[in-house]
C-alpha cells in the first residue's frame, strides 16, 4: 500500500518539476543542501470534474478526509482536504455544477490537462517576502499580492502559471503558516484561484 502511494507522489512530483520552472529551482537548490523538496511541500492540490471519484485511489491507500475542516465551499468552486501521516494534505477541488460552477476556471482547466497531475505544489517557507525576493534573482516571477497579512496564521502567493499549449498549466505556491495552523481559509483560497486565471 505504502509503495503505491510513494511511487505517485514520486512520479506525479517528477512530472510537475518537468513542467514547473519557479519549483525546479527551487528543488534543485534543496538538493544540493540535502534537505529535497518532498519534506517541505505542505500540499498538493488536484483540479477535477469529480472530487468524489478522484479521492478514492487515495482513500484506499489510507488517507482521510479532514472532517474537522469539512467541503470548503467558494463562489463556483468547492474542495475537500485529505491527509495521511507522512505524507503532503492533497487539497481536491472541482467546480460546482450548473448555474453556480459556470464561472470557474477549473472545468476548462481539467479538460485541457487532465486530473492526473498537480495544478500547485505548495511549499512551506519561513518568510514569503524573503523566499520571493531569492527566487525573483532566479527570474521566477509572481502573480498577485501575498495573502495574507504578516504575522497572521496563514499566508500565501503563487507564481506566475506556466504556459503549456498555451494554456495557463501549474503554478508553485509559497506558503507561511504560523501557531500550529493546518487549515485552509476560504477568502484566501478564492483569492490565490482567482489569481491564476488568465485575461
Amino acid at each position: 500500500m505504502g509503495n503505491s502511494i510513494k511511487y505517485f507522489f514520486s512520479a506525479t512530483i517528477n512530472k510537475y518539476l518537468n513542467e514547473n520552472s519557479a519549483a525546479r529551482i527551487l528543488a534543485r537548490s534543496l538538493e544540493k543542501c540535502g534537505v529535497g523538496l518532498l519534506p517541505l511541500i505542505d500540499h498538493c492540490t488536484i483540479r477535477t470534474h469529480d472530487v468524489e471519484k478522484r479521492s478514492q485511489m487515495f482513500l484506499e491507500q489510507g488517507f482521510t478526509y479532514d472532517q474537522s475542516i469539512g467541503v470548503l465551499e467558494f463562489d463556483s468552486w468547492w474542495a475537500k482536504v485529505y491527509r495521511k501521516p507522512g505524507w503532503p494534505t492533497l487539497f481536491i477541488d472541482q467546480a460546482f455544477s450548473g448555474k453556480r460552477g459556470k464561472d470557474s476556471v477549473i472545468p476548462e482547466w481539467v479538460d485541457v490537462h487532465g486530473d492526473e497531475c498537480f495544478h500547485h505544489i505548495a511549499v512551506v517557507v519561513e518568510e514569503i517576502e524573503t523566499a520571493m525576493q531569492v527566487l525573483k534573482l532566479k527570474n521566477v516571477e509572481f502573480v498577485g499580492e501575498i495573502v495574507g497579512d504578516p504575522g497572521t496564521d496563514l499566508r500565501q502567493v503563487f507564481t506566475l502559471p506556466e504556459i503549456k499549449n498555451g494554456n495557463a498549466y501549474s503554478v508553485l505556491e509559497l506558503i507561511e503558516r504560523h501557531n500550529g495552523y493546518i487549515g485552509f481559509l476560504p477568502p484566501q483560497a478564492n483569492g490565490l484561484m482567482e489569481s491564476t486565471r488568465l485575461f
